[in-house]
């Protein structure tokens, strides 16, 4: 079950990826995407880490508004 689990979740995040529109923009270059990844990683182990957290958090429920609107639009 936890196996089951752990794939929904990787499947989920690489959703997260494509929708981001990370494939695309930089041409499936997974070196860019991961060392983008990592940039954020390191600055949520910076001091600025809850400025990024509110920011990120409001991009990402305004993607995920904008995701819905269209989904409902088509």
């Amino acid at each position: 079950m936890k196996r089951r689990e752990r794939t929904r979740q990787l499947i989920e995040l690489g959703g997260l990826v494509a929708k981001a529109g990370l494939v695309e923009l930089t041409d499936d270059d997974r070196a860019v995407i991961l060392g983008v990844l990592v940039e954020a990683a390191a600055r949520l182990r910076s001091d600025g880490h809850e400025a990024a957290l509110t920011l990120w958090r409001r991009r990402g429920k305004r993607a995920f508004t904008v995701a819905a609107d269209d989904a409902i639009g088509s």
